[in-house]
């Protein structure tokens, strides 16, 4: 019978566990059943090169916590990106946007560039990210991998252009350790 070294079956284990989170975002409820949500699983190089932009970002904004979030994602063996469209109109003409109606918004947004993402963002695109979040970090949970919802990663992932079609991202590391690298951190 062989034997399998437990450090990788954690590694494999850890990447098909970002998977099935990407398809639980994927199968999250969604506002009118229109889906506006972007997944995307990153390890090895890509992996290393949001570490180093968010090491870049915490010195030009000097933001220690950049830096403490960089050392989170490359001591990661995976990071899950969602991100939503949530410069596209609902239909619903709410006005939680700011705007009176859903053809106003869509009239301002054409690419309004906060520091790290666009908008305005449509109240209920950002609650379907909210949601889709929610659902991969639960199958995360249920399997026993640390995890943390990263905004600062979801800075870094735009500014890198990794997810163009994306207004908002946030990034989720995953983390199969001892103890969780996400909340025993200095």
């Amino acid at each position: 019978m062989p034997i399998v070294n437990g450090e990788e079956e954690e590694r494999k284990g850890t990447m098909d566990i970002a998977s099935i989170m990407a398809v639980a975002a994927r199968t999250a409820p969604k506002s009118g059943g229109v889906d506006d949500i972007i997944t995307a699983v990153v390890y090895g190089a890509e992996k290393e090169t949001i570490g180093v932009e968010m090491g870049k970002m915490a010195d030009e904004r000097n933001i220690k916590n950049f830096k403490r979030d960089a050392k989170n994602v490359r001591d990661s063996e995976v990071v899950v990106l969602i991100g939503v469209r949530g410069t596209k109109k609902f239909g619903l003409d709410c006005g939680a946007c700011g705007y009176a109606s859903c053809e106003k918004f869509e009239k301002v947004v054409k690419k309004g560039r906060g520091l790290d993402f666009e908008g305005p963002t449509c109240l209920f695109k950002a609650l379907d990210l909210g949601i889709a979040i929610g659902s991969a970090v639960k199958i995360a949970s249920l399997l026993n991998v640390d995890n943390r919802i990263m905004y600062r990663i979801g800075a870094a992932v735009k500014r890198l252009n990794y997810m163009p079609e994306a207004s908002t991202i946030m990034g989720i590391p995953l983390s199969a350790k001892g103890k969780s690298i996400y909340f025993d951190r200095g």
